[in-house]
C-alpha cells in the first residue's frame, strides 16, 4: 500500500533507471527527486526538473538528502538542507552543462574548453566543500574562489548577476530593496572597475649575460634610481654570476629573483629607472695574461639602464635584452648610469656588440598579501625583498625595521712615495661595543647572505676614486649602542705578487652619546695612518681619536691640514632608534623639568614618523604632564594631543589609528584628564564666535572624536575607581559643552566665513562622539543631545552655502551610527533628518548624499519589519510616505529627464544617484501596506492632486521599465522591481475606478495606466518563455506569471469603461495587439475578445470599424517584423473573434476583416521566416512580391508598399539581380509626376521636389538596367529624362543624357547577351509558405543555368521538398499532403515582339532581346500515340500535347518568377507536326546557308554536318515515310479538311528539296579539299532523295533563280520582285503566323568544333539508327528533355549535350521516337518559339496580296546563344518595307527601337498590293521623306502607364503589329476601327489624332513604349495621339497599383471588330503620393 513519506522527500539519482516496469519513471544518474509516495522498496514522485510527469522508481537508486518541506500536502515544495553555496553551485553547474554544449554547436572553441576547466575546478571544489575536512579560513577561501569562478562564468555565457552576501545567495524577500541594490551594485562595480593599487612591486629575475669577451665571475647590482633627483630610490639586489654569465646557484631562485617593493604610484613615471650595475671578478687589466697572482680584485664591468615607464606598456611576461655600456674613463665609472640616462654618448660606449643581460621585469600591482595570493608559486619557490630606502607611502604599525645604509662615497689620498697613483680597496667592518666582528652583518645587497666584511671595487691608479657604492647594515637594535663601523684602506700592487698592503683606516661610531643616532648625510671622515694589521687588533685605542672632520676641536690643525680624507653617506631605516634631539628630550621629561614647555612647543615641528614610532611612550608622557602640572602645561599638552590626533588623519599613518585606540583601551590611565579636557575643549568652544583666527580652534574640532574618547574613558576610569562619584558634575560638564557647542552651531554666517567654516568642522567629526556617549549615557539622553544639536543648525541658510552640504554628511553619518539603528532613538531622530532630506531634495541639491541617506533608513526598516517592533516601523513608514513620496517622484523624473553628464566618472555618479533613489522608491513602496495607501489616498486634498500623483507615479513606473534602467545581468533586480510595481498599480487602480470614471473621466490618467500596463508585459525580463526552463520554474514558483495578472487587470478595467472605451479607439489597438502577440496562452486569451469590444463599439459610433481594421493592419507589420507573432496566434485570433461575433448584427463585415488580417499574418509570417535565412533566395523575394502585392492589391495601403518596394530592391541588389531590381523601383517611380510638388524626407530620400524625386529614381534605374543588360529599357527612361531637360532648356544635362542613350545603343551592338533559361516550378503540399503553397510558377534561371543546377539551387532552397520526377498534373492527394513537393521542368518562351524577329536586316543582338524579354506565356510540349500505333510508320498517329502556360506578369519583371495565371492545352496533329518539323529544317538550313555565305562561319562543318544529316535521313526514307502517312488516297478521304496542309506539307518537302540543292552548291564553293568527297557523296545522296521524292525538275514556283544567296544582304535585294519559293508565282500560299525560328547553332560541349556538330540528324528526326531515338523516355524533369540548352532548338533529335557530338549514343541518352518526330520547338527540349496558330487564324491567299510579301519565314535567323554576330539574314530576304499583319487588333509589341521618322518603305511598286489593314496603320507615311529604318527607335512619351500586357511598341510611325494571316472567314472587311486603304494616305486619316499640322505631336508620336510592362506611362503634358484601333476606352475606375494582370489572354484573332480583352487596358489615373 502507498503511504505518503514523512521524512524521504529528497533524493539524488544514484543510477539510471530505465522505467520499464508499468508506471515507471525512467531516471538518470544525478537527477534529483521528489518522493511523494512509498511501497515495499519503492518510491512514487517525480525528477524535479519536470513535475508534471509523476511515476515510482525504486529506493535502491536513490540517495536521500535531509530537506526542508514548504507547503505540505499536494502543492508541498522542497528545498534540500545544505549550504547555499553548494546548491547554488549544483543548479548553476545543471545550466551550463547544457549551454556549454551549445558552445560546441557554434563553434566558440575558445571558450568551450576554458568554460569545461573552470567547470572541472568547481566540481573539484565541491568536493572539497562536501566532504567537510577544511579548516574555517580554508573553507572561506574555497568558497571565495567558487564564488569567482561561478560569476566569471555567468558573465560568459550572459547569465544573471548573483546577489550574493559572505558567499551566500541572498533571497531577496528576505532583505530590503535598497539592501538588495547595494549588494547588486557593490558586485557589479567589483566586475566592471577594479580599483587602482596604490601599491606597486617590480619583479626582476637575473637570466643570464650574454657575452664573447667572459671569463671571468661577475656581480651584477640591481636598484631603482631617481632620475629627476639624482639619488636611488631602493637598496640594491646582488646576484653572483658564474664564468659562462649565468647565475652561480641556479637552484637557489631566491638568489636570482627579486620583488623591489612599495613602490607608490609618483614611482611609475619616466624618469625612474632600474639601473645595472656589472662588477667583474679577477686581474686588474681584462686583458692581461693570467700568471701566478692569485689575488682577485672587484673592477668595473659594465652597466645598464631601463625606464620603469616601458614597463607599463610591455607585455608583462616580455623578457628584456638590455645593452651593456662601459665607460671610457674608468674615474667616472661612479656616473656611468647618469651619463646613459642623459645620453652623454662621449663618456661612454657599448662593451661589445654583442653584449647582452637578459632580464625578466614585470610590475605587479596591489599590497603584498595579495601578490602572495595571486602569484603563489613565486612566493613558494622563494623571491627575495628588496626595500626602499626609507619608509613606504603607508607606515605599517607592526613594522619592524633596522637598516643603516652606507654610501662609499669618495676619497683623496696622497701619493705615499709612489711614482703613479694608488690601486686603493677599502674592506667595511662592523664591530660591536667589545671590539668583535659582527658576523653577517654586512650586505652588498638582498638576493645574497650577509658577510662579516665588504670589499669595495678599485679604481685602477687613481688617488681621488669615487666609488658610489651602497651596502646594508642589518644590525639589531640592541647592539646598536656601542659599534662602529671600521673602513680599512689598503693599496693593491700589480706586481709583488699582487699583495694588498695597508695604509690607512677610518672609523664612525653608529650612536651617539645622548642616545642618538649618527645622523643622515655626508660625513667627512679622517683617515689615519696605520700600516700594520695588529694595530687595528685593539679598537678601544682608536675609538679615543676623533673621526671626522666636522667633529674636530679648533685647535686640532694637523689633522684639519691634512689631505687625506673619505666620504661616506649614511641613511638610517629605524622602526625603534630616532636621530631626533627634541623627541628624546620630550621622552625624558622628567629628568630635565626645565625643558617640559620648550619640549611641548617643538612637538609640532617633530617629523611625524618619528612620532608615531614612540606614539604610545610620547601619549603617556603627555598625560603624566597633565596629571602633575594641569594648571601650568594643560592648554600646551591639550594642543599636542591635537596636534597628534591629527597627525593620524595623515593617510601616511591613518594605520596607526587602531594603535590609539588601543592605547585608549588598554594602556590609557589619565583617570582625572577629562576634568581637564572638557575645560579646555570648552574654553576653545566659547571662544570660537570672538576669535579672530579660526585655524587652530578647528584643528582643535577636527581632533573631537578622540578628545570625546579620552574624556569618556577617562571618566570611567574615575568611575571604576571611585565608585561612581561626582557622576551629577560630569553631566552637568558636558550639558554645558553642548550648550556652548549649539550656541556657537546656531550662529547665522555667510558660507565662506569663519566661523561657518567651523561649524563644517565640526559638523564633520560630530556623529562619531555618539558611539562614545553612549557608552555613559542612555539612548534615549544621547538621541535628544543629537537632535537639539542638530536642530539648532540656521535653515535658513543660502542653497550654494558648502555648510549644507556638511549638514547632509552629518545627517548620513546619523543615520549610518549605531545610535539611529536602535529604535529608540529612531523615533526621536527621524522628523529632524526627514526635514533636512525633504528640503535638499526638494531643491536638488546634494542628491547623491540624499540616496545615501534615504537607503540607510529604508534599509534600516527592512531589518525590524521581521522584529517585534511592527507598530513602530509601521508608523516611521507612514513618516516618510508621508514627508518624502512625492518628493522622491519628483526627483526620481527630474533625473530620468536631466541629460547624462559627459565625464565617465560623472554618468557613473549620475546612474548611481537614479538607481539608488529608484531603489528607496521600491523599498518604501513594498513597505507600505493597504492602511499606508488608504492614507496616501486620503491625504489629498482635491482631485487634481490625487490626478497628478497618479500621473506622476505612472510615469515613474514607465522609466523603471525601461531596459537601461538596470544593467542587462540583473534579472533579480527587474524582478522585484516588476514584483513591486504590479501590487501597487493593483491598489491605484481602484482608485482610478472610484475617482476617475462616469462623469469624472480623465482620459489622461486612464491612457497613462493602459499604456503603462502595456510596457510592463512587453519587458523582455518578463519573457519566461526565452529562460532555461530551470530559471522559469524559480520566477514562477516566487512571483508567478506577472503579465497574466496584468492581462487580466487590464482586461478588468478595460471592461469598467463603458462608453468611454470610444476614447481609446484606435489608439490603444496597438499597444493591446503587441500585447496579444506576447506567446503566453492564458494572456491572448484574456486580451483578444478586446479587439471584438472596439469593433462593436467603433460600429456603433461609425456603422463600421475602418479604423480598427486600418490600424491592425498598420501595427501587424511592424510587430510582426519585430519577430512578434506566430501561427499558433493567428489561429487564436481567428477562432476567438468568430467566435465572438457570431451574434453580431455586423456580423459579415466583421468576418471579411478578421480574413483580411488573417490573410495579412499568413504572409507576414512567412516574411518573416524567409527572412531569417542567410543567403538572398527567390523565396525570400518570392515572399517580398508577395507581401507587397497583398498590401497594394488588397488593402490599399501605399506607405506600406512603398516601403516593402524598397525591400526588394535591396533585397534584389544584394542577389546582383540588377534588371529585377529595376523594375522593381519602377513601381515607386510610377507613382510619381513631373511636378514641382514638395515631399517629406521618407527612408533614405531627403526632402526634396517630386520631380527631383523622380529624376533621381530615373537615373537609378538607368544605372541598374545597364548593370543587367537591359539597355533597351534603360534607352526609353533616358528618353523620357531628356524630354524633361528640354523642356527646361537644360541643356548640360540633356547632352549627358543623349551621351549616355548613345553608350547604351553601343552596348547593345558591341556586347554579348547570355539567353536566360525558363522552368516551370510547382509548389505542392501543405507545408509549403502561403505564398508558395499549391502554386506553379515559370522561373527565369541564372547566367549558364540548366535544369540540373536549377533542380539542384530549388531543392537547397527547401531542403525537405521531393522532387516530382513526372510532368503531370498532381492530384488532390499531393494539394492536401503535409509534405512539399517540387516539379520542375523546362519551358519554352513564346515572345509577343514578332515584328522585330520576322524584320530582315535586323541584327542579332537586338533580336535576342525580344526574344527572352515581356515573356508573357511560355510552352511546353508532350509527344503521345493518340489511337492505334502503326509500327511500321509512327508518324501516322504521333501526336503533340501542346500546354501553353500564361503568367499574371511578364518575365523578366519586379521578381525572377511570377505565378502561372492560366494554363491551355491544345493538342497538334500528326500531319500539322510534320509541317512544323520541316518548317523548322528549311529554316536552319537557310539560316546556315546565309551564314556561310555572308562568311560569317569560320568553318563549314556545322553546314556540312546538316546537309548529311537532312539528304542522308531522306535517303533512307525520312521524308518518305510522311510521303506514306500523309500522300496515300487512305488519309486525304479519311481527312477531307487536311486537304491544304497536305498541300503545304507538299509545299514544304519541295521547298526543302531546292534548299538541298543550292546548299549543295554553297557548300562545294566553300568545301575545303579534304572534305570533297564527303561533299561528293552527299550530292550523289540528293540525287537519290530526289528520285524518291519523285522530283525530275522543281516546279515553277521553286525554280526561281536563287539570287538572293550571293550577296547575302538583304538590303541589295529588298525590292526584288518575287519570293522565289511562291509555289506558283502569283499567290501567296496559306501558311499559320509567322514565327520565330532562332537559327541556334549552338556549340556542342563535344570535340567537334563546329556550332552544330550534334545536328547530323534526319529532317524528320530520324538518325541514323532510327530506335537509338525512338526509345527516349519524354520526361521532362531529365536534363535532356527539359533545359533549353541541352540540345539545338532546330535539331529534331534531342540528344543530351554531352552525347550530342556522336551519333552513336549510349542507351541512358536514347530519347523516344515521339520526341524525335516532334519540332524542335514542340519538344520539352525546345528553344524559344512563339505558339503556331490554328489553321482558322491563316489567312487564304487571296487575302495576302501578290508577290508583295515575301514567301517564307523573314525570321530565319537569331542568335547564338553567346554569339555577338550583327546580323544574319534569310534566304527569301524579299522584304517589303510595310508593316505587317497583326494577330491581335491592337496589341503593342515592342521592336527595340522602330525608327523615329516613320519608315515609308522603298519605292511604290513595292507598296503598291499591302494590304488594307496594313496600309491603315501606316498614315503619316507619305509625310516624310524615305529614311532607313533604325531598328532601336522610341516612338512615344505617352506610355500607357500599369498595363502589364501593353509591352509591345509602336513602329513605322504608329504601331508595328506582328505579321499573321487572317482567317478565311473575315474575307475583305475590314476590323472595326480600320479605315479603307489608301495607296498614300493624308496625315489627316489619323484617327484620335490631337493635332497633325504642328510637329511637335507627330515628333512625339512617333516614340515606342518602353518594352516592358510595368513601365508604361504617360505623360500629362505632351498628349500623344494613338491611332483608333490602339485607342483606349476610358475607364472610371482605375486599378490599382500594380495592375493585377488580365486574366484572358487569346491567340487567335477576333474578326467581328472587337479586340483581344486584355489589349485594351486602361492608363489608371497617375497615383499621388502623399509627401512620400
Amino acid at each position: 500500500m502507498w503511504i505518503p513519506t514523512e521524512n524521504e522527500k529528497y533524493g539524488v539519482v544514484l543510477a539510471s533507471f530505465r522505467g520499464t516496469v508499468q508506471h515507471g519513471l525512467p531516471l538518470e544518474i544525478g537527477d534529483t527527486v521528489q518522493i511523494l509516495e512509498k511501497c515495499e522498496g519503492w518510491y512514487r514522485g517525480f525528477i524535479l526538473k519536470n513535475p508534471n510527469v509523476k511515476g515510482i522508481f525504486p529506493s535502491s537508486y536513490i540517495h536521500l538528502k535531509n530537506a526542508h518541506v514548504k507547503n505540505k500536502g499536494q502543492f508541498e515544495t522542497v528545498i534540500p538542507v545544505e549550504d547555499s553555496v553548494i546548491t547554488e553551485m549544483t543548479s548553476t553547474l545543471r545550466d551550463w552543462g547544457a549551454m556549454w554544449k551549445q558552445l560546441y554547436v557554434k563553434n566558440e572553441g575558445d571558450l568551450f574548453h576554458r568554460l569545461w576547466h573552470v567547470m572541472n575546478e568547481i566540481l573539484d571544489l565541491r568536493r572539497q566543500v562536501l566532504v567537510g575536512h577544511l579548516t574555517h579560513d580554508r573553507m572561506r577561501d574555497v568558497k571565495q574562489h567558487i564564488t569567482a569562478r561561478l560569476d566569471w562564468g555567468n558573465e560568459q555565457l550572459g547569465l544573471d548577476l548573483v546577489p550574493r552576501r559572505e558567499f551566500s545567495m541572498v533571497d531577496p524577500d528576505e532583505i530590503s530593496v535598497t539592501e538588495l541594490y547595494r549588494l547588486m551594485e557593490h558586485r557589479h562595480r567589483k566586475k566592471e572597475t577594479a580599483a587602482p593599487a596604490s601599491t606597486h612591486h617590480l619583479f626582476v629575475h637575473m637570466k643570464s649575460l650574454m657575452s664573447a669577451n667572459l671569463g671571468e665571475e661577475l656581480e651584477v647590482f640591481f636598484h631603482i634610481y631617481d632620475g629627476r633627483e639624482n639619488r636611488p630610490l631602493s637598496e640594491r639586489f646582488f646576484v653572483k654570476l658564474n664564468k659562462g654569465g649565468l647565475p652561480k646557484s641556479p637552484e637557489k631562485t631566491e638568489r636570482q629573483c627579486t620583488l623591489f617593493v612599495d613602490l607608490g604610484s609618483s614611482d611609475l613615471r619616466k624618469d625612474v629607472y632600474i639601473v645595472v650595475h656589472i662588477i667583474r671578478i679577477g686581474r686588474m687589466g681584462a686583458g692581461e695574461k693570467k700568471n701566478l697572482c692569485s689575488v682577485q680584485y672587484r673592477r668595473p664591468f659594465g652597466c645598464a639602464v631601463v625606464s620603469i615607464a616601458d614597463l607599463l606598456t610591455a607585455d608583462s611576461k616580455d623578457d628584456h635584452l638590455l645593452k651593456v655600456y662601459a665607460c671610457n674613463t674608468e674615474s667616472e665609472w661612479y656616473q656611468i648610469h647618469e651619463n646613459i640616462i642623459k645620453k652623454a654618448n662621449s663618456r661612454y660606449n657599448l662593451s661589445g656588440s654583442n653584449t647582452g643581460l637578459a632580464v625578466a621585469l614585470q610590475l605587479l600591482h596591489g599590497d603584498i598579501d595579495q601578490l602572495r595570493r595571486e602569484y603563489m608559486v613565486l612566493f613558494a619557490r622563494g623571491v627575495s625583498i628588496t626595500r626602499k630606502l626609507g619608509f613606504s607611502d603607508v607606515i605599517m604599525p607592526g613594522e619592524m625595521r633596522n637598516d643603516l645604509y652606507i654610501t662609499l662615497e669618495k676619497g683623496e689620498f696622497e701619493k705615499g712615495g709612489k711614482s703613479v697613483a694608488r690601486n686603493v680597496e677599502i674592506t667595511v667592518y662592523v664591530l660591536d661595543i667589545d671590539g668583535q666582528i659582527l658576523k653577517s652583518h654586512v650586505a652588498a645587497g638582498s638576493g645574497e647572505p650577509g658577510g662579516d666584511d665588504y670589499h669595495s671595487l678599485v679604481l685602477y691608479h687613481n688617488n681621488s676614486p669615487r666609488w658610489a657604492e651602497q651596502i646594508k647594515l642589518p644590525i639589531p637594535v640592541d647592539m646598536f649602542r656601542g659599534s662602529h663601523v671600521r673602513f680599512e684602506f689598503r693599496h693593491c700592487s700589480t706586481k709583488d705578487k699582487g699583495e694588498k698592503k695597508l695604509f690607512g683606516y677610518s672609523f664612525v661610531p653608529l650612536m651617539q652619546e645622548d642616545g642618538r643616532t649618527l645622523p643622515d648625510g655626508t660625513h667627512e671622515l679622517i683617515i689615519h695612518k696605520c700600516e700594520e694589521n695588529t694595530s687595528l687588533a685593539d679598537c678601544s685605542r682608536y675609538l679615543k681619536l676623533p673621526f671626522s672632520k666636522a667633529n674636530l676641536p679648533s685647535n686640532n690643525q694637523t689633522l684639519k691640514g691634512t689631505k687625506e680624507s673619505f666620504w661616506i653617506t649614511s641613511f638610517l631605516c629605524s622602526t625603534k632608534l630616532t636621530q631626533n634631539g627634541d623627541m628624546l628630550d620630550l621622552l625624558k621629561w622628567r629628568a630635565h623639568p626645565e625643558r617640559i614647555n620648550d619640549s611641548l612647543s617643538k612637538l609640532k615641528e617633530i617629523d611625524g614618523s618619528e612620532i608615531v614610532k614612540f606614539l604610545q611612550d610620547t601619549l603617556d608622557t603627555l598625560f603624566g604632564i597633565l596629571d602633575e602640572s594641569s594648571q601650568r602645561y594643560g592648554l600646551k599638552v591639550f594642543d599636542s594631543l591635537v596636534h597628534i590626533i591629527n597627525l593620524l588623519q595623515d593617510s601616511k599613518f591613518q594605520h596607526f589609528k587602531p594603535v590609539m585606540d588601543t592605547y585608549i583601551e588598554s594602556h590609557f590611565a589619565g583617570a582625572l584628564s577629562y576634568r581637564d579636557l572638557i575645560k579646555v575643549l570648552k574654553w576653545y568652544v566659547d571662544r570660537i564666535v570672538d576669535a579672530e583666527h579660526q585655524d587652530h580652534i578647528q584643528q582643535v574640532l577636527k581632533a573631537s572624536e578622540y578628545i570625546f574618547k579620552y574624556i569618556i574613558q577617562s571618566r570611567r576610569l574615575f568611575s571604576l575607581a571611585t565608585g561612581g562619584q561626582n557622576e551629577e558634575e560630569f553631566r552637568v560638564c558636558i550639558h554645558e559643552l553642548f550648550m556652548s557647542i549649539r550656541f556657537f552651531l546656531s550662529q547665522e554666517n555667510k558660507g565662506t566665513s569663519p566661523v561657518a567654516q567651523t561649524q563644517a568642522v565640526f559638523l564633520r567629526t560630530f556623529p562619531a562622539v555618539y558611539g562614545e556617549l553612549l557608552k555613559i549615557f542612555t539612548v534615549r539622553e544621547v538621541a535628544d543631545f543629537v537632535r537639539e544639536t542638530l536642530g539648532c543648525l540656521p535653515t535658513t541658510v543660502h542653497a550654494d552655502c558648502p555648510l549644507e552640504a556638511v549638514k547632509l554628511q552629518c545627517i548620513a553619518k546619523t543615520v549610518e551610527s549605531q545610535l539611529y539603528i536602535n529604535p529608540e532613538s529612531r523615533c526621536i531622530l527621524l522628523p529632524v533628518v526627514l526635514r533636512v532630506l525633504q528640503a535638499h531634495m526638494q531643491e536638488q541639491r546634494d542628491l547623491v548624499m540624499c540616496a545615501r541617506i534615504l537607503t540607510s533608513m529604508l534599509s534600516l526598516i527592512k531589518k525590524e519589519e521581521n522584529g517585534t517592533a511592527e507598530p513602530v516601523v509601521s508608523k516611521e513608514v507612514e513618516l516618510i510616505v508621508e514627508s518624502l513620496l512625492g518628493v522622491l517622484l519628483r526627483t526620481i523624473l527630474e533625473i530620468s529627464n536631466r541629460p547624462q553628464p559627459a565625464g565617465p566618472a560623472m554618468r557613473l555618479q549620475f546612474q548611481d544617484v537614479t538607481g539608488e533613489f529608484v531603489a528607496c522608491l521600491l523599498a518604501l513602496l513594498r513597505q507600505m501596506s493597504d492602511r499606508h495607501y488608504q492614507q496616501l489616498l486620503q491625504a489629498f486634498s482635491s482631485k487634481d492632486n490625487l490626478r497628478d500623483f497618479l500621473l506622476q507615479i505612472f510615469t515613474v513606473f514607465r522609466i523603471l521599465i525601461r531596459p537601461e534602467m538596470f544593467p542587462k545581468d540583473w534579472t533579480v533586480m527587474r524582478l522585484v522591481t516588476n514584483n513591486v510595481i504590479i501590487t501597487t498599480v493593483l491598489y491605484l487602480s481602484d482608485a482610478l475606478r472610484k475617482n476617475f470614471l462616469n462623469d469624472k473621466f480623465d482620459y489622461k490618467v486612464w491612457d497613462s495606466y493602459f499604456y503603462l500596463s502595456v510596457i510592463f508585459i512587453n519587458q523582455p525580463c518578463l519573457q519566461l518563455e526565452s529562460f532555461s526552463p530551470s530559471k522559469r520554474k524559480k520566477i514562477l514558483e516566487k512571483y508567478g506569471d506577472m503579465r497574466v495578472m496584468m492581462g487580466c487587470e487590464i482586461f478588468s478595467m478595460w471592461q469598467n469603461l463603458g462608453e468611454h472605451k470610444l476614447n481609446f479607439i484606435p489608439a490603444m489597438i496597438g499597444p493591446f495587439l503587441e500585447v496579444t502577440l506576447v506567446p503566453q496562452p492564458d494572456l491572448r486569451n484574456v486580451m483578444i475578445p478586446i479587439f471584438h469590444d472596439m469593433m462593436d463599439w467603433e460600429q456603433r459610433r461609425s456603422g463600421n470599424f475602418k479604423q480598427v481594421e486600418a490600424k491592425l493592419i498598420d501595427k501587424l507589420d511592424s510587430l510582426m517584423s519585430d519577430g512578434k507573432g506566430d501561427e499558433t496566434y493567428r489561429e487564436l485570433f481567428n477562432s476567438i473573434l468568430l467566435k465572438k461575433i457570431e451574434r453580431e448584427t455586423w456580423r459579415e463585415s466583421g468576418i471579411s476583416l478578421i480574413a483580411t488580417v488573417t490573410r495579412l499574418m499568413e504572409r507576414l509570417l512567412d516574411y518573416r521566416d524567409c527572412m531569417k535565412l542567410g543567403e538572398v533566395d527567390g523565396k525570400k523575394i518570392g515572399c517580398t512580391v508577395s507581401l507587397l502585392n497583398f498590401y497594394k492589391t488588397e488593402l490599399n495601403k501605399e506607405e506600406m508598399y512603398i516601403r516593402y518596394i524598397h525591400k526588394l530592391y535591396d533585397l534584389h541588389l544584394k542577389a546582383q539581380n540588377y534588371t529585377e531590381a529595376s523594375y522593381t523601383l519602377l513601381l515607386y517611380d510610377e507613382l510619381l509626376e513631373w511636378s514641382d510638388r514638395p515631399l517629406r524626407e521618407f527612408l533614405n530620400y531627403p526632402m526634396q521636389s517630386e520631380w527631383q524625386r523622380k529624376e533621381y529614381l530615373h537615373l537609378t534605374i538607368v544605372q541598374n538596367f545597364d548593370r543587367g543588360k537591359c539597355w533597351e529599357n534603360g534607352i526609353i527612361l533616358c528618353r523620357e529624362l531628356a524630354d524633361q531637360y528640354e523642356s527646361y532648356y537644360d541643356y548640360r544635362n540633356l547632352s549627358k543624357m543623349r551621351m549616355m542613350e548613345a553608350s547604351l545603343y553601343d552596348k547593345i551592338m558591341d556586347q554579348q547577351r547570355l539567353e536566360p533559361e525558363f522552368f516551370r516550378v510547382g509548389f505542392y503540399g501543405k507545408k509549403f509558405p502561403f505564398f508558395l503553397r499549391n502554386k506553379e510558377f515559370v522561373c527565369r534561371g541564372h547566367d549558364y543555368e540548366r535544369l540540373e543546377a536549377f533542380q539542384q539551387r530549388m531543392l537547397n532552397e527547401f531542403p525537405h521538398a521531393i522532387a516530382m520526377q513526372h510532368v503531370n498534373q498532381p492530384d488532390q492527394t499531393i494539394y492536401q499532403a503535409d509534405a512539399q513537393y517540387l516539379q520542375i521542368y523546362a519551358v519554352t518562351p513564346i515572345p509577343e515582339s514578332q515584328d522585330v524577329l520576322q524584320r530582315d536586316g535586323v541584327p542579332d543582338n537586338i533580336k535576342s532581346f525580344y526574344k527572352f524579354n515581356h515573356i508573357w506565356r511560355f510552352r511546353y510540349d508532350r509527344p503521345f500515340h493518340k489511337g492505334t500505333k502503326d509500327k511500321e510508320n509512327e508518324f501516322k498517329s504521333l501526336w503533340v500535347e501542346r500546354t501553353t502556360l500564361t503568367l499574371v506578369q511578364s518575365l523578366p519583371g519586379i521578381s525572377r518568377w511570377f505565378e502561372v495565371d492560366k494554363r491551355e492545352l491544345v493538342e497538334v496533329s500528326p500531319l500539322e507536326n510534320a509541317i512544323e518539323v520541316i518548317e523548322n529544317k528549311n529554316l536552319q538550313l537557310r539560316t546556315l546557308i546565309t551564314q556561310c555565305q555572308s562568311r560569317q562561319m569560320q568553318n563549314i562543318n556545322p553546314l556540312t554536318m546538316c546537309l548529311n544529316g537532312v539528304i542522308d535521313a531522306a535517303v533512307n526514307g525520312g521524308l518518305a515515310r510522311y510521303q506514306e502517312a500523309f500522300f496515300v488516297k487512305d488519309y486525304i478521304m479519311n481527312h477531307p479538311e487536311d486537304g491544304e496542309k497536305i498541300g503545304r506539307l507538299r509545299e514544304l518537302m519541295f521547298e526543302q528539296a531546292h534548299i538541298l540543292e543550292y546548299g549543295l552548291a554553297v557548300h562545294e564553293k566553300f568545301v575545303p579539299q579534304d572534305m570533297r568527297p564527303l561533299h561528293k557523296k552527299l550530292v550523289d545522296q540528293f540525287h537519290l532523295m530526289k528520285s524518291s521524292l519523285g522530283i525530275q525538275e522543281f516546279p515553277a514556283y521553286v525554280r526561281a533563280s536563287p539570287v538572293h544567296f550571293t550577296n547575302g544582304s538583304p538590303r541589295t535585294c529588298r525590292n526584288s520582285v518575287p519570293n522565289i519559293i511562291s509555289p506558283d508565282g502569283g499567290r501567296g500560299v496559306a501558311r499559320r503566323r509567322p514565327l520565330s525560328y532562332p537559327a541556334v547553332n549552338r556549340y556542342s560541349s563535344s570535340s567537334l568544333s563546329s556550332q552544330a556538330s550534334n545536328e547530323v540528324s534526319n529532317i524528320t528526326g530520324q538518325s541514323e539508327s532510327s530506335d537509338e531515338v525512338f526509345n527516349m523516355q519524354p520526361s521532362p524533369s531529365t536534363s535532356s528533355l527539359s533545359s533549353n540548352h541541352s540540345a539545338s532548338p532546330n535539331v529534331t533529335s534531342s540528344a543530351p549535350s554531352s552525347a550530342r557530338g556522336s551519333p552513336q549514343m549510349a542507351e541512358k541518352h536514347k530519347h523516344s521516337r515521339e520526341n524525335a518526330c516532334l519540332s524542335p520547338r514542340e519538344r520539352p527540349v525546345s528553344a524559344i518559339f512563339p505558339n503556331p496558330l490554328d489553321p482558322a487564324q491563316r489567312a487564304p491567299a487571296h487575302q495576302i496580296g501578290d508577290t508583295t510579301l515575301p514567301r517564307s519565314d523573314p525570321n530565319l535567323s537569331a542568335p547564338d546563344k553567346v554569339r555577338p554576330t550583327p546580323s544574319s539574314w534569310s534566304l527569301d530576304s524579299v522584304k517589303v518595307g510595310a508593316p505587317s499583319f497583326s494577330d491581335s487588333v491592337g496589341k503593342l509589341l515592342c521592336p527595340p527601337v522602330p525608327p523615329r521618322p516613320p519608315y515609308s518603305g522603298s519605292s511604290a511598286k513595292s507598296m503598291r498590293s499591302q494590304s488594307p489593314v496594313s496600309m491603315s496603320r501606316s498614315p503619316q507615311k507619305t509625310t516624310v521623306p524615305p529614311f532607313t529604318p533604325s531598328p532601336t527607335e522610341c516612338q512615344s512619351t505617352s506610355l500607357v502607364s500599369n498595363s502589364p500586357v501593353l509591352s509591345g511598341s509602336y513602329s513605322s510611325g504608329i504601331s508595328s503589329l506582328s505579321r499573321c494571316s487572317v482567317s478565311e472567314a473575315s474575307g475583305t472587311e475590314l476590323p472595326a476601327g480600320d479605315h479603307p486603304s489608301h495607296p498614300l494616305p493624308p496625315p489627316t486619316t489619323l484617327p484620335n489624332s490631337v493635332s497633325s499640322s504642328s510637329d511637335e505631336p507627330i515628333r512625339r508620336e512617333n516614340k515606342t513604349p518602353p518594352p516592358y510592362s510595368v513601365y508604361e506611362r504617360n505623360n500629362p503634358r505632351r498628349p500623344v495621339p494613338l491611332p483608333h484601333s490602339l485607342s483606349i476606352p476610358p475607364q472610371t475606375d482605375p486599378p490599382a497599383l500594380p495592375p493585377k494582370p488580365h486574366q484572358l489572354r487569346t491567340g487567335s484573332m477576333k474578326l467581328d471588330g472587337t479586340s483581344d480583352p486584355r489589349v485594351p487596358r486602361p492608363r489608371p489615373l497617375p497615383r499621388k503620393v502623399s509627401q512620400l
